[in-house]
């Protein structure tokens, strides 16, 4: 294996994974390691459920995230979910709506098709996307999320060519599942803002992602069953120390996939926000227990995609 290790030596990579867990000397351009979000805000009323357990449970967030799409939320809603997040002075990143599994294709509901669930299915469902991305930065909205590379790569042209806005942040979906470093490094180099890394990744390989990447990694401390289902609040400090800058993300174990959320769900929306926000308390408690000098961000700190006045856009 010497040759191969030299070969990756040469090309500046790792020589494996990095079980001497080197400290990230990287951080946010504000010089924070450490952000929080809270994800699975499945519409306004459950946005507003946050916002109170904030304030209950005394604990701050930097990104709020929903997953049932862009186009599942009415024109009324995405004003709101805009407004509160720049009220609050926080990141509001919206699944982009159109995937696979809305598709009437069979694959990603096969046993072995799962794979494709949130991949865009022909150039129509990208011209969908594009339409569903546009739609919602039109209405202020400055972060979404993909879950495809196609798409990935199509909104960063879309950027750089003035068809949507330049400070829109793009974050990657942990349901893409790219789990080494070159393959995170080549989602960084076509468009990726922070990128969702899949659940199961130990200390060391997500310490050799950082030696390699340089943007954000998000990565669940509480992972929702269907993706896991692990709770690793007691590793949060460590994996902050050796991955950072990182944003910590309290999804939910024990808890329904409700993708699609909608009025029909909104209950259960509702407490599962609160819930996470409590889950937060939790996890933070734990890096003032045992890692008090670690540096969080502020909120709407540089590089957070806070939803902008409709206006600016429209004009």
């Amino acid at each position: 294996m010497e040759a191969t290790k030299a070969f990756l030596k040469k090309l500046g990579l790792p020589t494996g994974d990095c079980n001497d867990l080197p400290t990230s000397t990287k951080r946010f351009p504000d010089g924070a390691q450490y952000r929080v979000e809270i994800p699975s805000v499945e519409g306004p009323k459950a946005f507003r459920t946050v916002l109170d357990a904030l304030d209950e449970f005394d604990v701050d967030i930097h990104r709020i995230s929903q997953g049932s799409g862009i186009m599942l939320l009415t024109d009324d809603e995405l004003e709101d979910m805009a407004r509160l997040g720049r009220e609050e002075n926080l990141e509001v990143s919206l699944f982009v709506g159109p995937r696979g599994t809305y598709d009437i294709t069979p694959m990603q509901h096969a046993s072995a098709g799962k794979v494709a669930a949130l991949r865009s299915q022909g150039m129509d469902q990208l011209i969908y996307a594009l339409e569903d991305v546009k739609r919602a930065c039109a209405k202020g909205i400055r972060g979404i999320l993909v879950a495809d590379e196609g798409l990935l790569w199509l909104v960063n042209e879309a950027k750089k060519a003035g068809e949507l806005p330049s400070d829109l942040v793009v974050k990657v979906s942990v349901q893409v599942a790219q789990a080494n470093p070159v393959s995170i490094r080549l989602m960084e180099q076509i468009g990726a803002d922070t990128y969702n890394v899949p659940t199961d990744l130990t200390l060391a390989r997500l310490a050799a992602i950082r030696q390699v990447c340089d943007l954000p990694i998000d990565i669940y401390v509480e992972v929702p069953d269907d993706v896991g289902g692990y709770i690793r609040h007691y590793e949060i400090p460590e994996i902050i120390r050796v991955a950072a800058p990182v944003y910590i993300k309290f999804g939910l174990k024990n808890a329904p996939n409700i993708y699609p959320s909608g009025t029909h769900l909104e209950d259960t929306a509702i407490k599962l926000s609160r819930e996470r926000v409590r889950r937060a308390k939790l996890g933070l408690e734990m890096i003032k227990r045992y890692a008090p000098d670690l540096v969080a961000s502020k909120r709407g700190a540089e590089g957070l995609g806070v939803p902008t006045e409709a206006e600016i856009l429209q004009k």
